[in-house]
């Protein structure tokens, strides 16, 4: 950065006056604030400015030192000049942006060089001031983006309120369907304890989200949340990742390292895959969760932490410990509470509102009006299997916005492999007592021409049963031989069975099934 002179109020290190008292009033709670300037003189005088103004403030010389700063200790604001040696203002500010967007970011800049200034703002910045900087401008900027950002946040909290609430969303999970409802059941029962929970699911099916809400709603919620995958870790790696190591402990050990466990003291762990980890691991692990004791790898100081434990795996851990692949005892003392993550076939109408979620996400991030699906996409994605599950819809919606030339996505927009067909093809043995249930009642339906009192008789259930089943499966018409998806078509059946028209249960409430 250029040479200038201390602007007003931002005297030298030897001067009398650094800064006046801030007008601003005490705050409560110590916002932290990063400071990132090449020359001393200009980051001791805003930090002792912003000292007084009751912030915490560290300081950085440069964007790479920011980082390195930033990832040890999120700030809550940063304050960063443009012209910088080695990582410069504005790409320091574009790695937080990506990294971090929450985080506001408020840029010192030449008058000279308004330019930058506009580049910055495009690239994210909350705010720009002009060298010569004065001091109450910048508590003023700090304090005010410092308040714009609890105004975004309360915002978010409030609209997710309202999505829990309505059963639309929980803890940024998207779902209505009983399945996803008995998930968030026990997800608000074991939130609140310490108990250690096995996460069990195909792969896909969301174990991540749901460990990330479990511990959101946890009492260590305002505490670290550390992820490890445990298949992608070679034995000894994984060690040295679980439990840290001392230096020297191995020939590239060249300083001591802190493991996952250290770093989520007070808060959760979460093991992705856990069903991968080797026998002599599985060891180790086993220690941890029942003394809350380990050493590092080369040490041999007993460390203690308090860590609450989320394990997921898409294995059948109960067939490994019969076959000797993963211990007992280590198997219960992970299933304290044990949550299974339905596929998403078996989500019903969930499919289609999860659809519509990843729209309007892929649509915002890429700054591109899609207004929805034509009834092709629509039916495409509900007549869909979706092996991969919510991961496999998500990356087909996101290809789908991108790719899409006009304001609706249609059939042809939506990448899938699999054949689009609403029965599908069951695989047996492997499909589930659900899928063939499913497969029971939509294939007898469409033999009696959808008359759902015809199609009770021959499957020996209740008429409301399979009403009830046709709401879940987001199947709610039929008409002449085909599946329709969406609501408000014409052409329904006439039930030949002579039954007394029945009421089924639509998402608007209830109307004649005849």
């Amino acid at each position: 950065m250029p040479r200038t002179t201390a602007p007003r109020n931002m005297a030298r290190p030897n001067g009398t006056d650094a800064i006046k008292n801030p007008s601003s009033p005490p705050k409560s709670v110590r916002a932290r604030v990063l400071v990132v300037d090449d020359e001393a003189a200009v980051r001791d005088a805003l930090k002792s400015a912003l000292e007084s103004g009751r912030y915490t403030v560290e300081t950085a010389c440069d964007g790479e030192e920011a980082l390195k700063r930033f990832d040890e200790s999120p700030p809550d604001l940063v304050l960063t000049d443009l012209a910088m040696p080695n990582l410069d203002g504005l790409g320091l500010l574009r790695k937080l942006h990506e990294s971090s967007p929450a985080v506001p970011v408020i840029v010192i800049t030449s008058s000279a060089d308004l330019t930058s200034a506009v580049d910055a703002m495009r690239a994210g910045a909350e705010n720009y001031l002009a060298k010569p900087v004065d001091i109450d401008a910048v508590l003023m900027a700090v304090e005010r983006a410092l308040e714009n950002r609890s105004v975004r946040e309360e915002v978010v909290n409030l609209r997710r309120q309202v999505a829990e609430e309505s059963g639309l969303e929980y803890q940024g999970m998207v779902g209505t369907s009983p399945p996803m409802q008995k998930v968030y059941r026990a997800a608000r029962q074991v939130a609140p304890s310490r108990a250690t929970v096995l996460l069990t699911g195909e792969s896909g099916t969301g174990k991540g989200d749901l460990a990330r809400a479990i511990h959101a709603m946890s009492p260590r919620a305002d505490k670290p949340l550390i992820h490890l995958h445990c298949a992608a870790l070679a034995e000894g790696v994984l060690e040295s990742e679980l439990f840290g190591h001392e230096k020297g402990s191995f020939t590239s050990a060249d300083r001591r390292r802190l493991g996952r466990f250290e770093l989520a003291h007070n808060g959760t762990l979460f093991l992705d895959e856990v069903g991968e980890i080797p026998p002599i691991i599985q060891v180790k692990l086993l220690r941890v969760l029942q003394d809350k004791t380990f050493e590092r790898v080369g040490g041999e100081s007993p460390i203690t932490v308090d860590v609450r434990v989320i394990a997921a795996t898409n294995r059948d851990l109960a067939a490994d410990v019969k076959s000797g692949r993963f211990r007992e005892d280590l198997y219960y003392r992970l299933r304290v509470v044990h949550i299974e993550m339905p596929p998403l076939r078996l989500r019903g109408g969930d499919i289609f509102l999860l659809a519509q979620h990843f729209l309007k996400k892929f649509g915002d991030e890429n700054k591109k009006r899609v207004d929805g699906f034509s009834d092709a996409a629509r039916a495409k994605i509900l007549g869909a299997r979706w092996p991969g599950n919510v991961r496999a819809l998500e990356n087909a919606i996101e290809h789908a916005v991108v790719m899409c030339d006009g304001p609706v996505i249609d059939a042809d927009d939506i990448p899938i492999d699999e054949p689009s067909e609403q029965l599908g093809a069951l695989r047996i043995p492997g499909a589930t007592m659900q899928e063939l249930e499913r497969y029971a009642i939509l294939k007898t339906l469409e033999a009696v021409n959808g008359s759902t009192s015809r199609a009770a008789e021959i499957l020996n259930i209740g008429t409301r049963t399979i009403q009830y089943r046709l709401h879940e499966y987001g199947v709610p018409r039929f008409r002449a031989g085909l599946w329709s998806l969406h609501k408000g078509e014409e052409g329904e059946p006439h039930d030949s069975g002579g039954s007394t028209p029945e009421a089924v249960p639509t998402a608007d409430g209830p109307r004649s099934d005849n």
